[in-house]
């Protein structure tokens, strides 16, 4: 048998506004009832406003994976949130721009604790930080949802992938899950301050993997262009 160790949380001893912040930062019962009530919510949103349907279920691996999808709109995290199942979605995160979700203790507590995302602050991203994602991803098994574009188009056309998901999942046995949000920029693109009704799509495509990708610039270079086209790929035809 082996001993028994008592393991404290890795986010103990931190203030509240530091813990939200936090990549450190663990779910309590509480966090996991009040996410589980907005993903809900969310879900039946979506359902009855936008009409969402989701085809490709059957490609999500079980976790840790990483989804990635084109940015339109503050619907597209929503929508990848809500289609995971309940084991799933319990353990996704997802990054979120930290000088706009994470401004003020209230704003940080409900991103954190409803959302359950992780701020990304641009321009300021450390290796400690990439490190950090990649413990949570694999330590706790975790999904990570993330958007490569780095920001919402403003035109409705996707920009090129920026390489920073390569350094999560070059050489490693993460899966990378591309998927397609079609219809949310029509409901609620970046210039407008609220959604309006209109119908959502998502394709799930099949898992992508690099385990023999190499860790290095070229690496992830290469992982963000793969995970570009196989986003492209699931986009309807025109």
């Amino acid at each position: 048998m082996s001993e028994w160790r008592f393991r404290p949380a890795r986010d103990h001893g931190l203030t509240l506004a530091e813990r939200v912040q936090s990549y450190d930062r663990e779910r309590g019962l509480g966090s996991l009832i009040t996410s589980g009530a907005w993903r809900l919510l969310c879900r039946l949103y979506l359902r009855v406003v936008h009409r969402l349907s989701i085809t490709g279920m059957e490609h999500l691996p079980p976790p840790p994976f990483v989804m990635v999808a084109n940015h339109s709109s503050h619907l597209d995290a929503l929508t990848l949130a809500s289609s995971l199942p309940w084991s799933s979605g319990r353990k996704a995160f997802a990054l979120a721009a930290g000088d706009t979700f994470f401004t003020s203790t209230p704003a940080s507590v409900f991103a954190a604790y409803a959302v359950n995302a992780l701020p990304v602050w641009r321009k300021k991203t450390k290796p400690q930080d990439l490190d950090d994602m990649r413990r949570r991803l694999t330590d706790d098994g975790g999904v990570l949802i993330l958007f490569p574009e780095g920001t919402r188009t403003r035109d409705g056309t996707m920009a090129r992938f920026r390489p920073g998901v390569g350094s999560l999942v070059a050489g490693r046995p993460i899966p990378v899950v591309p998927c397609w949000i079609e219809g949310a920029f029509a409901a609620w693109p970046a210039t407008a301050k609220f959604p309006r009704p209109g119908p959502l799509r998502l394709i799930i495509g099949e898992p992508l993997l690099f385990t023999e990708t190499a860790q290095d610039r070229a690496g992830m270079v290469a992982i963000a262009e793969a995970c570009e086209a196989a986003v492209r790929g699931l986009a309807p035809k025109r």
